[in-house]
């Protein structure tokens, strides 16, 4: 059926581009990587130091994990004693005790005890969303501020996801096309907006070329990343462990969008060579087959009854965010909270207690308890749980595609699409190029349309990361500090530091919740116009050991 259909697989079809290593870097990499030639695999016998570290790097990395690996890390390791290994074979038999615990006896928690780093090359924009929905994993993914997507593959093309079913469509030559003008479009205008920024922001004294000049690149690369395709290509290091990795799987094999599926399939194949015991569930159809078939089926039915229910309800004018729900008492309830552990009495009493205090009372015991934080990373703690904050949020989906990170809060998105429109960035107005953003902007949500009526799922890939995507973020005050402090911070997207200084007036001015939004003290609400910069220095002196 459209958008659905057969697997890659099964269609002779493969959207990935495999890389080539001569036989000296093969021999290598065999030891250590459990394919050469898919966009899925485990590392194996490394140090956990030498795991995260690649990861580490790998996010600010044009490079695949395999080639960073030989350039930047294998030089420093001892690899002699590795040489009778080939991680590429699988493992010849499960652990025995594991199996019959875990799978025979439904023991889950034993499948909390392994953990792997997997690496997922060649992922859209569409599908890292899908990888990055579980809370107990750690991920790090391709930032586009760092890397300029005008660098094309191994074969020429540029890196964005070409679904098999779509090429193979009559609508294929022209989805190719209109990419790749959406891509010219934001290859053209880099130099023009770095020299621009050149010019708007002259080096500094003290400041390195290297510093100045990355600084740049970096603000170009902000301005520009609007008008790349939710195809775009990333990549994606994620550790976790085999529960966490099951529940994602399932989840994976149950969704809609069939790169989703395909690479279920690829990420199932690599991990069952490091921890087959704990994924023997996903794909026998009693156990992981009806928990997925469960998944899809509520799904659908949600997304029948939603049509039905809702149908000709058109989106109200709203702003970039909305606070929806809140506690008006959440400040008394989070100074009682602050107050519990050091004292004997009951909470309900003791929150009377708070109820009739001053507030110049309730203050001073928020101040007290949030302390002297000389940095962001000295956070208060758990009373700050007992209040929460649900904002609607209406930002483009590069802004998204940050703050989704964030995953101990609550966060629900809705479909992609050219729905809410884009704004023109200041600084492409301001060189001139506001007629040819506005074109491609334009293209993509003309080729979005046409799509969306044979391939429904697929027609996400054309919408720029410009256009606007709605979704909720619920949390608690505690998030609230860790995710506003971080993400308002000098060195972040114009975008979502908007997103997070209006939460920040909204929690101190429409919640009331003024000495909570106090004790949030690094929130920065100031403008910035390098935002790399600070950074910048501060990574160089790290470097030079200053």
């Amino acid at each position: 059926m459209p958008g659905g259909g057969p697997s890659y697989s099964s269609t002779g079809m493969h959207p990935y581009v495999a890389e080539e290593f001569s036989p000296g870097e093969a021999d290598i990499l065999r030891r250590y990587f459990t394919n050469l030639d898919q966009p899925v695999f485990a590392l194996v016998n490394l140090p956990e130091v030498v795991k995260g570290a690649l990861f580490a790097r790998y996010s600010r990395s044009a490079k695949s994990l395999r080639r960073l690996f030989l350039d930047e890390f294998v030089g420093d390791l001892d690899v002699t004693g590795d040489q009778s290994v080939d991680a590429t074979v699988g493992m010849a038999r499960a652990e025995d005790l594991y199996s019959r615990v875990f799978y025979e006896y439904g023991d889950d928690s034993v499948a909390q005890l392994g953990g792997v780093h997997l690496a997922c090359e060649q992922a859209s924009n569409l599908l890292t969303k899908v990888l990055e929905w579980g809370r107990l994993m750690s991920y790090l993914e391709q930032s586009t501020r760092y890397i300029a997507y005008a660098a094309r593959l191994d074969n020429g093309r540029y890196r964005y996801f070409r679904d098999p079913a779509v090429g193979a469509s009559p609508l294929g030559a022209r989805y190719v096309g209109d990419v790749d003008r959406m891509f010219d479009t934001y290859a053209g205008l880099l130099p023009r907006l770095q020299a621009h920024f050149a010019e708007l922001y002259p080096k500094q004294p003290g400041d390195s070329d290297f510093v100045h000049r990355q600084s740049l690149k970096a603000k170009a690369l902000d301005s520009a990343r609007g008008l790349l395709p939710a195809a775009a290509l990333s990549n994606v290091g994620i550790y976790g462990t085999g529960q966490a990795y099951e529940q994602l799987l399932l989840r994976m094999r149950a969704h809609p969008l069939p790169e989703a599926r395909l690479y279920a399939d690829l990420m199932l194949e690599e991990l069952r060579k490091v921890i087959p015991s704990f994924l023997r569930r996903v794909d026998v159809p009693e156990r992981g087959g009806a928990w997925t078939d469960y998944l899809r089926a509520n799904r659908e039915a949600m997304e029948d009854l939603a049509l039905r229910m809702l149908k000709g309800e058109e989106p109200e004018d709203s702003p970039l965010v909305t606070l929806v729900d809140f506690d008006p008492e959440g400040e008394e309830k989070v100074v009682a909270a602050m107050l519990y552990p050091y004292t004997s009495l009951p909470e309900d009493q003791l929150a009377r207690r708070v109820a009739a205090m001053s507030a110049e009372d309730r203050l001073s015991v928020i101040r007290t308890y949030a302390g002297e934080r000389s940095n962001r990373r000295h956070r208060p703690g758990r009373a700050l749980e007992r209040a929460y904050y649900r904002f609607d949020v209406l930002s483009d989906y590069g802004a998204f595609r940050d703050l989704q990170r964030h995953r101990l809060l609550t966060i629900e998105w809705q479909s992609l699409s050219p729905q809410h429109g884009y704004a023109v960035p200041d600084s492409v107005a301001a060189i001139g190029a506001g007629e040819e953003y506005a074109e491609s902007m334009e293209r993509s949500a003309d080729l979005y349309h046409d799509l969306r009526e044979l391939f429904p799922d697929q027609a996400a890939y054309a919408v720029a990361l410009g256009y606007r995507v709605r979704y909720v973020m619920q949390m608690n005050a505690r998030e609230a500090m860790h995710l506003l402090e971080l993400r308002s911070g000098p060195q972040g997207h114009p975008e979502y530091r908007a997103v997070a200084q209006q939460m920040h007036r909204l929690i101190a001015e429409q919640a009331g919740h003024r000495a909570l939004a106090a004790a949030m003290s690094f929130v920065d609400h100031g403008a910035v116009g390098l935002e790399r910069l600070d950074a910048e220095r501060r990574a160089e002196s790290r470097r030079l050991g200053s």
